[in-house]
């Protein structure tokens, strides 16, 4: 729900109207790519025990090909439950992330390069950060805090998508020509189908249908309204009038900041972190996109990659063991240091990733067909 269909309308809705079935279709491939290879290797990188000289950093390959994962496997993380539940879960966050990324480069980048970019960064730098954080790295190991993908998620794709828009520099007639979003509805309605499966991410990430899911579900609804607010009320009196797709916006950035704090906080941090993160995603996909110039199309970092650290340094302030016992110990310093690790490992292994396929497809689209549309140029299909 929340990749096909809810992130490829809320994506396809903001693009102009030729270039809504290249979006789309970006978000088909990267479902159907990293599907594929979480089976082939990344469920193992991700959560594999690697051999003792990176174990921090990447699992193994001991379960390639789910080799050992059977109907009657329990993981560790889902006493009980099958082991293939926990795989088909953690496949979801594999998939929407580097469909997120292409939020950044929407418009584009050839949908040559955008498959092998969904290929080579899944196991490049999906796979090892997840096992950093969640998989018995060295992130999660220092007490960080990530309930539900704030780091592994948000962060990783915000800092990746910043490193594309730079790289491929901006569309043609960026600043200059109208890129307004050709169809809002569509907007719309992909928020909609992100904020339930949202729900799922986060109350799922509890591992149960529990106290602590029931907590995470409320938080997660609670910081998308506050951040909503928070965003329209910046925008309005900068504006002098409030937009759909600010609110739409808005939502998101609170979707986002509040992912990693789900199942730590309670709904007083939930509605502070939802209102610090609508103003804070407002500054980044706006403020610094103007300032700084570069062409964030969707403003993948604006939004993923601010809110999501907003998000995950706020755990920190307003964690409570009364929510979740594994709290204790945490602080914002904590939280800092973690991102940095994921900024980092990020931000390297997306430059590598464009660098391969900047020397084997080559990234973008020629003028001329950027300017006729990547609809029709890279699929030979349009919308009448």
């Amino acid at each position: 729900m929340m990749t096909l269909p809810g992130l490829a309308l809320f994506y396809g809705g903001m693009v102009r109207k030729k270039n809504i079935i290249s979006v789309i279709a970006q978000s088909a491939a990267a479902f159907a790519v990293v599907s594929v290879l979480w089976f082939i290797a990344g469920y193992s990188l991700s959560f594999g025990a690697g051999p003792a000289a990176v174990d921090g950093f990447v699992g193994g390959l001991q379960a390639a090909f789910l080799n050992g994962v059977t109907m009657r496997t329990a993981h560790g993380l889902l006493p009980g439950l099958p082991e293939l539940l926990f795989v088909s879960f953690q496949m979801t966050f594999a998939i929407i992330t580097p469909a997120l990324i292409a939020g950044a480069f929407a418009e584009r980048m050839k949908f040559s390069a955008s498959v092998l970019f969904f290929a080579l960064w899944h196991l490049i730098v999906y796979a090892p950060i997840c096992h950093q954080v969640w998989g018995g790295g060295w992130i999660g190991s220092l007490g960080v805090l990530d309930f539900a993908g704030g780091a592994v998620v948000h962060v990783n794709a915000g800092v990746t998508g910043l490193v594309c828009a730079l790289a491929l520099g901006p569309r043609h007639g960026f600043g200059r020509d109208n890129m307004a979003p050709a169809n809002l509805a569509y907007s719309a309605i992909g928020t909609g189908l992100l904020l339930v499966g949202w729900i799922g991410f986060n109350a799922g990430s509890a591992g149960a249908a529990d106290a602590l899911a029931a907590a995470a579900a409320f938080n997660t609804l609670l910081a998308a309204a506050s951040a909503a607010i928070g965003w329209m009320v910046v925008e309005w009196i900068e504006r002098k009038r409030p937009t759909l797709l600010g609110l739409l916006s808005g939502i998101v950035g609170g979707l986002v900041a509040i992912t990693p704090a789900a199942g730590f906080v309670d709904p007083k941090g939930a509605f502070f972190i939802g209102l610090i993160a609508g103003p804070a995603c407002y500054a980044g996909a706006v403020w610094l996109k103007r300032a700084l110039k570069y062409d964030d199309s969707l403003d993948a970092f604006g939004v993923h990659g601010i809110g999501g650290i907003v998000g995950a340094l706020l755990t920190g302030l307003f964690a409570t063991t009364a929510v979740n016992p594994l709290a204790e110990g945490a602080t914002v310093w904590k939280q800092a240091v973690g991102l940095l690790g994921v900024i980092a490992w990020s931000a390297a292994g997306a430059y590598l990733v464009l660098t391969i396929c900047r020397l084997t497809t080559g990234l973008r689209v020629t003028k001329e067909q950027e300017i006729e549309g990547l609809d029709y140029t890279q699929h030979g299909e349009a919308i009448h």
